[in-house]
């Protein structure tokens, strides 16, 4: 199996080295499109052997076809500029690459988050797991906040790697509120396109219950003090998705 890793980058200086480096003995290709990084992202991914093309920004789903459709192989790997394979991932995938697979098979990792220097074990965040192998005729990135894999054709046969894809997601607590501001407006917005509504009810008892369910019955406690911090900004992540979506709608009446 000749497998392509693909990659889309905007400003990724401080992550794409790492990923990069990680990657060398599974990939038989290396794709970046870049979104019009102004930091040092280009001249990073040049000292490597990669096909390094620029494009403009389509949305999440969009970059990641376009992407997957320059690479040479059928076959995909595809991984995000902050994340690299562990040791025992990258063994599993250079196993992977000896045996028979189906075009139709796709494969799953488990994704294990740093956050500001400490892994998350609980909170919600592990195992993560996500589609991150497969054959591009089989599949296709859909959706506009949070992408996901959809099938193009028949049954498909999921298997899970051995190892863990390590996700260097916040380097600072600012880093993640910036990042659920953004995400909270898009999925406000996304909802309120659908039709959705937001009740007084539901912004007052909703982050509470996302705060006790990761902390307690997801066990956030049990990763200590950066637990607590992730199940607080996710709980206010909560709050802020649908006081933004109550918003919409009330300026939607005073139109």
């Amino acid at each position: 199996m000749k497998l392509s890793a693909v990659i889309i980058t905007h400003n990724e200086e401080r992550n794409i080295v790492r990923c990069l480096d990680s990657l060398q003995s599974i990939a038989d290709e290396v794709v970046v499109v870049d979104s019009g990084s102004t930091d040092k992202t280009e001249e990073l991914c040049r000292k490597y052997d990669v096909r390094f093309e620029k494009h403009p920004w389509e949305g999440y789903s969009e970059q990641k076809n376009f992407a997957d459709s320059l690479a040479t192989n059928d076959w995909i790997f595809s991984i995000d500029a902050d994340e690299a394979l562990s040791d025992t991932l990258r063994n599993s995938i250079i196993a992977l690459k000896h045996n028979e697979i189906s075009d139709t098979d796709v494969f799953l990792v488990n994704r294990l988050t740093n956050y500001c220097g400490h892994w998350i074990h609980h909170c919600g965040w592990y195992p993560d797991r996500k589609i991150r192998l497969f054959n591009r005729n089989a599949k296709r990135w859909t959706g506009t906040i949070h992408e996901t894999l959809a099938d193009t054709a028949t049954a498909t046969a999921e298997t899970l790697l051995a190892g863990d894809l390590l996700h260097y997601s916040y380097y600072s607590v600012e880093d993640h509120i910036r990042q659920a501001d953004k995400f909270s407006t898009l999925t406000a917005k996304e909802a309120f396109r659908k039709g959705r509504k937001a009740s007084a009810a539901a912004i007052w008892f909703k982050p509470k219950w996302k705060f006790f369910k990761d902390f307690v019955i997801k066990g956030g406690f049990l990763d200590g003090y950066a637990g607590y911090q992730v199940c607080k900004i996710s709980a206010f992540a909560t709050f802020m998705k649908y006081s933004k979506l109550r918003m919409l709608h009330q300026n939607e009446k005073i139109k």
